[in-house]
């Protein structure tokens, strides 16, 4: 009734040389190739939906080490570039310093003074003074009273000395008075600190004296604590009240301690004498009498 067909070894046997065969003819004459590139045509859009996953994961993959690099290069790039601001910043400074110093040893050279270089190390905080502290103390030749000046002309004065610092007042400084004169007639006067803000104040003048607005006052050298000649201020206000027959005038530093951090101390020879020096001077007029007394016998 039923109808047998070849068995199952018969079927693998002709399937398998059908398939030989199919390969041999394929590889000779390449008989397949149409129907190789139809099916791979139509199984085009199935590949490229299952790699899809893969690509944009890579893609993402690459953004993100794109976006790194470019991060750490950035940083990199940014620290450079401030290592090099820093960098020029301070060879700007150092050239500045050193222009300074040069014109500080060419002052020095002008006065024809021995002097010591030194560097502010601080300024004390003080509503009522104005000072500054320097590197360099007596151990460095550094006495009460010598000058400071820089370039523009005198800063201030030593006020006091430690072994290892001292500490100057500035030339506004209101316990501040310098012998000065008048650079156009040579009017000897004498100006004060703490007149102004930043300013010098000479005061005691007559109602008639020859003083304008734009003179300059330098050092007069009297006293012997300040060298003769060293600038010290321009007149730029001068007030005249001829009902009392009284002048003052204001004038403006020339040096500015400010804008700079090395000074001349100028080595005078005459510094602020010590107080136990003053005795010895007052002690003189009793042998002047005694010597007085002497003399009358041998007049008689």
């Amino acid at each position: 009734m039923f109808r047998r067909g070849p068995p199952a070894e018969v079927k693998l046997l002709f399937l398998a040389l059908l398939s030989l065969a199919m390969l041999v003819a394929d590889a000779q004459w390449r008989v397949f190739e149409p129907v190789r590139q139809t099916v791979s045509i139509a199984l085009y859009p199935f590949q490229r939906a299952v790699l899809l996953p893969r690509d944009l994961v890579r893609q993402v993959n690459d953004w993100t080490n794109a976006a790194t690099l470019v991060r750490t290069e950035n940083e990199a790039l940014q620290r450079q570039r401030i290592e090099l601001a820093q960098v020029s910043t301070h060879a700007a400074q150092l050239a500045a310093e050193n222009a300074q110093l040069r014109r500080l040893l060419g002052v020095s050279d002008t006065t024809q003074q021995s002097a010591v270089v030194v560097e502010v190390l601080y300024e004390p905080a003080s509503a009522f003074n104005q000072r500054l502290v320097f590197n360099k103390g007596s151990s460095s030749g550094i006495a009460p009273g010598m000058p400071v000046i820089d370039e523009g002309g005198v800063v201030g004065q030593i006020v006091r000395v430690t072994p290892m610092t001292a500490e100057a007042a500035l030339l506004t400084d209101d316990q501040v008075s310098i012998p000065v004169q008048l650079l156009r007639n040579g009017l000897r006067l004498i100006a004060f600190g703490g007149a102004a803000q930043g300013k010098v104040e000479v005061r005691y003048l007559t109602a008639d004296a020859d003083i304008r607005e734009g003179d300059t006052l330098v050092t007069s050298g009297v006293g012997g604590l300040f060298p003769a000649g060293l600038p010290v201020a321009r007149v730029d206000l001068v007030e005249r009240d001829s009902a009392s027959g009284f002048a003052r005038a204001v004038a403006e530093p020339l040096a500015h301690p400010e804008r700079y951090r090395h000074f001349l101390v100028l080595q005078v020879n005459s510094a602020i004498p010590e107080p136990s020096a003053a005795p010895a001077v007052q002690a003189d007029p009793a042998p002047t009498t005694n010597d007085a007394d002497g003399a009358s016998p041998k007049a008689d």
